[in-house]
Formats: C-alpha cells, structure tokens, sequence
C-alpha cells in the first residue's frame, strides 16, 4: 500500500485540459514502466496509455499524452481537448521492466461536463 498515489482529477469542461499525475515514491521507478486506465460506470476497465513505447487508446489519440520524471518519481497524463465520453476514474499502475506485480493507485474521478 502507498507505493502509487495518484492525484489531479475532477471537473472539467469538453474541450479544455487536465493533468494527472501519479508519484511513486517508495520503488526504483526508472525500472518501472508505467500504465494508465480508466473505466467509467458499467464499463469494462481500458488502457489508456503507458510507457514504455507511448501507446495510446484511439478514443484519446492525438488529445492525451502520457509522460514521466524519473528525478521526481513521478508520472503524468496529460488530457487535452477532454470529451464527456472521458468521464471516468483514472488509475495510473507502474509494473517493473521485466514484469511482476503491477502496483495500482487509488484512482481519481475525472468528470467532463460544461
């Protein structure tokens, strides 16, 4: 517990943006690679994007962009140009280069609405 704390989140309105950001500080996070999901209500759970190689999710492809500090133990989403259909919790999870376990954070709410 408390390896991934996720903050940001919360009201925005369509077409502005939002930045998550998740701080891992308690693991080597250099080694680790890093994911980002969402699921929104009565929704399977869908990747968003990660890193290592920078995929992204074709609903937000071209809008969200995810990115890392690897002085700062930190990793970050950054939404742009948000739709309602973003309307989820967001979950950032670092998982080390080789594989293993995957450590979650908590989530956070992300509501787009006008």
């Amino acid at each position: 517990q408390g390896h991934v704390v996720q903050s940001g989140g919360g009201l925005v309105q369509p077409g502005k943006s939002l930045e998550l950001v998740c701080e891992v500080p308690r693991l080597t996070f250099s080694q680790f690679d890093v994911r980002w999901y969402r699921q929104a209500p009565g929704k399977e759970r869908e990747l968003v994007a990660k890193i290592p190689y920078d995929s992204v999710h074709p609903a937000v492809r071209g809008r969200f962009t995810v990115s890392r500090d690897n002085d700062k133990n930190r990793a970050y989403l950054q939404m742009n140009n948000v739709e309602v259909e973003d309307t989820a919790v967001y979950y950032c999870t670092v998982q080390h280069r080789i594989g293993g376990h995957e450590y979650w954070g908590q989530g956070t709410q992300v509501t787009v609405s006008s």
